[in-house]
C-alpha cells in the first residue's frame, strides 16, 4: 500500500508563496497525482491534478497562481503556490489514483494571514 507524506505547509502572509511536497513510499510513475484542500466547515475540493503523461488540471480559483509538478525519480509531487490569499487557508492533501484506487496523505496545514 502506498504511503503519502505531505510537507511544506505553514503560515504565510497574503501575497506570499509556499511549495508543498508529497513524497510517496513507492513509484508514482503510473497513475495520476493530485492536490486537494479542505477549509473548516467546507467540503474537500480539487486544487490541481497531474497525469502520468504530465497533463495538468487546475481549479479555477488557483489558475495562474498554483503550479503542480511531479518528479518520478524522487517519487514526489509538488505544488508551487504563489500570490496566496486568505481564502487559500486549508488543510492540503495529496492523492494518488492508480488501479482504480485512491490513496490519501495525512494533510498539511496552510494558513494565509497577516
Amino acid at each position: 500500500q502506498v504511503q503519502l507524506v505531505e510537507s511544506g505547509g505553514g503560515l504565510v502572509q497574503p501575497g506570499g508563496s509556499l511549495r508543498l511536497s508529497c513524497a510517496a513510499s513507492g513509484s508514482i510513475r503510473f497513475g495520476s497525482m493530485g492536490w486537494y484542500r479542505q477549509a473548516p466547515g467546507k467540503q474537500r475540493e480539487l486544487v490541481a491534478t497531474i497525469t502520468s503523461g504530465g497533463s495538468e488540471n487546475y481549479a479555477d480559483s488557483v489558475k495562474g497562481r498554483f503550479t503542480i509538478s511531479r518528479d518520478n525519480a524522487k517519487n514526489t509531487v509538488y505544488v508551487q503556490m504563489n500570490n496566496l490569499r486568505p481564502e487559500d487557508t486549508a488543510v492540503y492533501y495529496c492523492k494518488r489514483s492508480f488501479g482504480g484506487r485512491d490513496y490519501w496523505g495525512q494533510g498539511t496545514q496552510v494558513t494565509v494571514s497577516s
